[in-house]
C-alpha cells in the first residue's frame, strides 16, 4: 500500500444525500464566481489562450467536444475575484482546479449527475488531504491551490472518466510529476496564479487520461524518498490520516466567502460590520486597532491600496468600508470613485495592524481578528471575530449561497431568468439522471458581446 492507494481507498467510502447536495452547493458557489469574471480583461485574455475570442467562460458550452482548452480556461477564473472557497488548514482554495477538472471530464465522458457530483467529493477529499499534510506549519513558498490542487483535480476527472483503483493511483502519480506554483506571484502584480490553476485543472485531465491508457506513474509519488513531499514540503505530515469508513468528507468543512475579498480580509469585516452597530459617525473616530494573526498581517497590511487587486488584499480599505458603509460591494473595490472616496482614505489612514500572538498560534486551524476603535469623545469599543463568516462554526446558509450566485450572475450581465435556470441545474443534480438540463442551461448564457467589460 502507498499514500496513494490509501487516499484512493478513502474515496470509495459512502456517499450520502448530505454528500451530494453539498457538492451541488460548492459546485454552484464556484459557478457563480467564474460568471461574475464575464467581460473583464482577464477574462477574455485567459479565453484568447485556448483560441477563442469569446472570453474563458466559453468553457462552460466547449467542455464537452474541447475539454482541456476547457478546463484551461475555467480553471483561471475562480480566483480573479477572490470569491473562492478556502479550506483553512490546508490554505487551499480546491474549488478552482477540482470544479472545472470535475465538469469539464463530466461533460466529456458523458457521465450520470451523481457520478459528477462524487467526482467533487472524491478531488476535495484528495486535494484537502494532501493539502493539510503539506501545510502543517504554514505557508510555505509554494502555492497550495495550484500545486497540491492538482491532485484533486486528478481524482477528479479520474473519478468521471471511471478509471479504476490502480489507475486512479497511477493518475495521482502522474499528478505529482505536473504540480507547479510558487509565491511569487503574491509579491508581483499579474495573473500567474490564475494561470497556474488553470494549468493544474487542465493536467488532471491529462493525468487520468494517461493512468487509462496504461501509462504508468510512481505510486509513491508522496512519500517516497524523492517524492511529493519530501521535494516540495519537507516538515510535511508524511502519513495520511486513517479515514475511517464513517468519516465525513472532508468537503463538509471548506469554507465559503461572502464577500469579494482576501479570505485573511474577513474575520476583520465581520468583526466591523458588529461594531458598526454601535457607532454613530464612523466618519469621525480617532483610531481604529484590528488584532489578527501574521499571516493576515502580511498578506493584507496596506492603507493606501492602488487598485482593485491591492483593495482586495487591503485590511484598512475593507474595515473602513465595512464601518462607513455596511458589507464590502465588488464596486467598493473596482471604481475608482468607491475606492479612492474621501472618507474612506482618510479612514484607512487612522487604521492600524496588530499582529496578535494567540491569534497566530491558532493559525491556520482558526482565522481570527479583533477590533478596537476610539469614538470621537475619546470611547474605546472592541469587538471579537472568532472565526470568518462561511467558516464551518459560522456557515453561509442555502439562501445566502443562492443570492451570491444571483448577484454574481448579475455582475457578469447574465439575466435573471438564465441564472435561475443554472441554480435550479445544479440544485436538481443530486437526483438527476443526467448532466442535460445543465448543459442547456449553460447553452443560455449569452456570448461575451454582451457583457461588460471592467476598467
Amino acid at each position: 500500500m502507498t499514500l496513494t492507494t490509501d487516499l484512493v481507498a478513502a474515496c470509495e467510502r459512502h456517499i450520502g444525500p448530505q454528500d451530494y447536495k453539498r457538492a451541488a452547493t460548492h459546485f454552484l458557489d464556484w459557478l457563480g464566481t467564474v460568471l461574475a469574471t464575464r467581460g473583464t480583461e482577464a477574462e477574455l485574455a485567459f479565453g484568447s489562450v485556448v483560441g477563442v475570442q469569446d472570453g474563458a467562460t466559453v468553457g462552460l458550452s466547449i467542455a464537452r467536444d474541447h475539454p482541456d482548452d476547457a478546463a484551461f480556461a475555467l480553471g483561471a477564473l475562480g480566483s480573479l475575484l477572490e470569491m473562492d472557497d478556502l479550506d483553512r488548514t490546508s490554505i487551499l482554495h480546491a474549488g478552482d482546479t477540482v470544479c472545472p477538472a470535475a465538469l469539464c471530464s463530466a461533460l466529456h465522458a458523458g457521465v450520470s449527475a451523481q457520478l459528477f457530483l462524487r467526482s467533487i467529493l472524491a478531488g476535495y477529499e484528495v486535494a484537502l488531504h494532501i493539502g493539510r499534510a503539506a501545510a502543517q506549519g504554514g505557508y510555505t513558498s509554494w502555492y497550495n491551490s495550484s500545486v497540491c490542487g492538482v491532485f484533486g483535480a486528478t481524482m477528479a476527472s479520474g473519478r468521471a472518466y471511471k478509471l479504476n483503483s490502480a489507475q486512479q493511483a497511477h493518475a495521482l502519480g502522474h499528478a505529482g510529476m505536473q504540480a507547479s506554483g510558487i509565491w511569487q506571484a503574491r509579491l508581483e502584480q499579474g495573473h500567474a496564479k490564475q494561470l497556474a490553476t488553470a494549468h493544474a485543472a487542465r493536467a488532471g485531465l491529462s493525468a487520468a487520461r494517461a493512468a487509462k491508457a496504461g501509462l504508468a506513474a510512481p505510486l509513491e509519488i508522496l512519500e517516497g524518498e524523492l517524492g511529493f513531499f519530501a521535494s516540495f514540503y519537507p516538515d510535511a505530515q508524511s502519513n495520511a490520516p486513517t479515514i475511517q469508513s464513517e468519516a465525513e468528507w472532508l468537503l463538509h468543512e471548506v469554507s465559503l466567502k461572502p464577500w469579494t475579498a482576501c479570505r485573511h480580509t474577513h474575520p476583520s469585516i465581520a468583526a466591523a460590520l458588529d461594531l458598526r452597530t454601535d457607532i454613530r459617525a464612523a466618519e469621525k473616530l480617532q483610531q481604529v486597532h484590528i488584532y489578527t494573526y501574521e499571516a493576515a498581517v502580511a498578506f493584507c497590511d496596506n492603507a493606501n491600496p492602488q487598485d482593485a487587486h491591492e483593495a482586495r488584499f487591503s485590511l484598512q480599505h475593507c474595515v473602513a468600508v465595512a464601518l462607513l458603509h455596511g458589507p464590502p460591494q465588488r464596486a467598493d473595490f473596482e471604481q475608482r470613485a468607491r475606492r479612492d472616496d474621501p472618507s474612506v482614505a482618510a479612514l484607512r489612514k487612522r487604521i492600524r495592524v496588530i499582529e496578535d500572538p494567540g491569534f497566530t498560534a491558532d493559525f491556520p486551524l482558526a482565522y481570527r481578528s479583533t477590533i478596537e476603535v476610539t469614538d470621537a469623545q475619546g470611547a474605546q469599543i472592541l469587538r471579537h471575530a472568532p472565526h470568518a463568516p462561511g467558516d464551518p462554526e459560522v456557515p453561509l446558509t442555502v439562501t445566502q449561497v443562492s443570492e451570491k450566485f444571483i448577484r454574481n450572475c448579475r455582475e457578469g450581465n447574465i439575466q435573471h431568468a438564465t441564472a435561475e435556470a443554472l441554480q435550479s441545474a445544479v440544485f436538481a443534480l443530486p437526483e438527476a439522471a443526467d448532466l442535460s438540463e445543465l448543459q442547456r442551461a449553460f447553452d443560455l448564457i449569452p456570448n461575451n458581446e454582451t457583457a461588460r467589460t471592467r476598467a
